[in-house]
């Protein structure tokens, strides 16, 4: 696994700490664990299957259903990463 940056130089997680190790437990078969390991991984995964699949084939309201997927994850990423705080 490739180490944090800002977890080396500062000391503290950034909003992408734990993704390398939720894509391996998904890998591993454990869903459960890769979702308590980081909560943003299947909706980040749903949007970037999303957007290639748009890239291929045009899909009516995509540009709604990008945005709706988009702040769905941002919202985990930023919910989970303040929520490491405490």
């Amino acid at each position: 696994m490739l180490p944090c940056f800002s977890k080396k130089i500062f000391g503290i997680d950034c909003p992408g700490c734990g993704i390398q190790r939720s894509v391996a437990l998904i890998f591993q078969g454990e869903f459960v664990a890769a979702f308590k390991m980081y909560p943003a991984i299947y909706s980040l995964l749903l949007l970037l299957g999303f957007l290639l699949a748009d890239n291929f084939y045009k899909i009516k309201f995509s540009n709604k259903i990008i945005i709706t997927l988009t702040s769905t994850t941002v919202f985990l990423i930023l919910t989970n990463y303040i929520l490491k705080f405490f």
